[in-house]
Protein backbone atom coordinates (compact mmCIF):
# COMPACT_ATOMS: atom_id res chain seq x y z
CA UNK A 1 0.00 0.00 0.00
CA UNK A 2 1.14 3.52 -0.74
CA UNK A 3 -0.15 6.94 0.32
CA UNK A 4 -3.11 8.16 -1.72
CA UNK A 5 -1.73 11.56 -2.77
CA UNK A 6 -4.97 12.97 -4.25
CA UNK A 7 -6.68 12.49 -0.88
CA UNK A 8 -3.80 14.22 0.90
CA UNK A 9 -4.00 17.40 -1.19
CA UNK A 10 -6.81 18.96 0.87
CA UNK A 11 -4.82 18.27 4.05
CA UNK A 12 -1.84 20.14 2.64
CA UNK A 13 -4.06 23.04 1.56
CA UNK A 14 -5.72 23.29 4.98
CA UNK A 15 -2.38 23.11 6.80
CA UNK A 16 -0.95 25.86 4.59
CA UNK A 17 -3.98 28.09 5.15
CA UNK A 18 -3.81 27.60 8.92
CA UNK A 19 -0.14 28.56 8.99
CA UNK A 20 -0.81 31.69 6.92
CA UNK A 21 -3.76 32.62 9.14
CA UNK A 22 -1.75 32.25 12.33
CA UNK A 23 1.28 34.13 10.99
CA UNK A 24 -0.79 37.03 9.62
CA UNK A 25 -3.37 37.31 12.41
CA UNK A 26 -1.67 40.34 13.95
CA UNK A 27 -1.25 42.22 10.70
CA UNK A 28 -2.87 45.62 10.67
CA UNK A 29 -5.99 45.97 8.55
CA UNK A 30 -4.54 49.21 7.17
CA UNK A 31 -1.48 47.63 5.52
CA UNK A 32 -0.07 49.46 2.50
CA UNK A 33 -1.70 47.79 -0.52
CA UNK A 34 1.45 48.01 -2.66
CA UNK A 35 3.54 46.02 -0.18
CA UNK A 36 0.90 43.71 1.24
CA UNK A 37 0.69 41.46 -1.84
CA UNK A 38 4.41 40.74 -1.86
CA UNK A 39 4.47 40.15 1.89
CA UNK A 40 1.46 37.84 1.67
CA UNK A 41 3.07 35.94 -1.21
CA UNK A 42 6.17 35.43 0.95
CA UNK A 43 4.03 34.18 3.83
CA UNK A 44 2.15 31.76 1.56
CA UNK A 45 5.42 30.37 0.13
CA UNK A 46 6.82 29.96 3.62
CA UNK A 47 3.64 28.27 4.91
CA UNK A 48 3.51 25.86 1.96
CA UNK A 49 7.14 24.92 2.55
CA UNK A 50 6.53 24.31 6.27
CA UNK A 51 3.40 22.26 5.58
CA UNK A 52 5.24 20.09 3.01
CA UNK A 53 8.12 19.49 5.41
CA UNK A 54 5.77 18.48 8.22
CA UNK A 55 3.82 16.19 5.90
CA UNK A 56 7.04 14.56 4.67
CA UNK A 57 8.27 14.01 8.22
CA UNK A 58 4.95 12.47 9.23
CA UNK A 59 4.96 10.20 6.18
CA UNK A 60 8.43 8.95 7.09
CA UNK A 61 7.66 8.34 10.75
CA UNK A 62 3.99 7.25 10.65
CA UNK A 63 2.74 6.44 7.14
CA UNK A 64 -0.20 4.47 8.53
CA UNK A 65 -2.01 7.62 9.71
CA UNK A 66 -2.64 8.72 6.12
CA UNK A 67 -5.19 7.34 3.65
CA UNK A 68 -3.73 4.60 1.48
CA UNK A 69 -4.55 3.09 -1.86
CA UNK A 70 -4.33 -0.62 -2.46
CA UNK A 71 -2.32 -1.48 -5.52
CA UNK A 72 -2.34 -4.90 -7.18
CA UNK A 73 0.85 -6.85 -6.63
CA UNK A 74 0.62 -8.39 -10.11
CA UNK A 75 -0.14 -7.04 -13.54
CA UNK A 76 -3.57 -8.06 -14.79
CA UNK A 77 -3.61 -9.79 -18.15
CA UNK A 78 -6.37 -10.56 -20.59
CA UNK A 79 -6.39 -14.14 -19.23
CA UNK A 80 -7.42 -12.79 -15.81
CA UNK A 81 -10.50 -11.07 -17.23
CA UNK A 82 -12.03 -13.11 -20.06
CA UNK A 83 -14.65 -11.26 -22.07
Amino acid sequence: MSPDWPKMGPSLLIATCLIVAIRTARWSAAIDVRNSNSELDKEIDYAANVAKRVLSALLKSSPSIFPTRKQPWYKATSEDHPE
